[in-house]
């Protein structure tokens, strides 16, 4: 791959890597509070069943978001790697070059579209 086109790729890596970070930091504030920090409520009275539910429930979807993003951001991490040790834009399965299209949609992509769709099977046929 050529040096603009690394440069290209390495500089959509950053914004969606500045993006994911930004969100993240924007999700920080609800991970680490308790319920009664997070409702902004400094009353002493006890919360509603169904109240304490609702913040349960959202807590939980806030650290499931929280580590989906993570694994994305890791992936992100590795492709920028990628980009430095000069194996970006190579099929980690069949070591062909991932086509440009593909890269476009998906910067942070591993797998040529034939590897992926392998691994996508192998993994349906595990799930079994």
């Amino acid at each position: 791959m050529k040096k603009r086109e690394l440069e290209k790729f390495r500089k959509l890596l950053l914004a969606r890597r500045s993006a994911i970070l930004e969100e993240l930091g924007l999700k920080k504030g609800s991970l680490g509070s308790t319920v009664k920090e997070a409702s902004g409520d400094l009353s002493t009275y006890s919360y509603h069943m169904a109240d304490q539910g609702t913040d349960a429930m959202e807590r939980e979807k806030s650290f499931y978001f929280a580590s989906k993003t993570g694994r994305f951001l890791y992936h992100i991490d590795e492709a920028l790697r990628r980009i430095e040790d000069k194996t970006y834009g190579k099929c980690l399965g069949c070591d062909k070059d991932i086509s440009p299209e593909r890269l476009e949609a998906v910067p942070h992509a591993r797998f040529c579209i034939t590897c992926k769709e392998k691994e996508e099977q192998r993994e349906a046929a595990e799930n079994r």
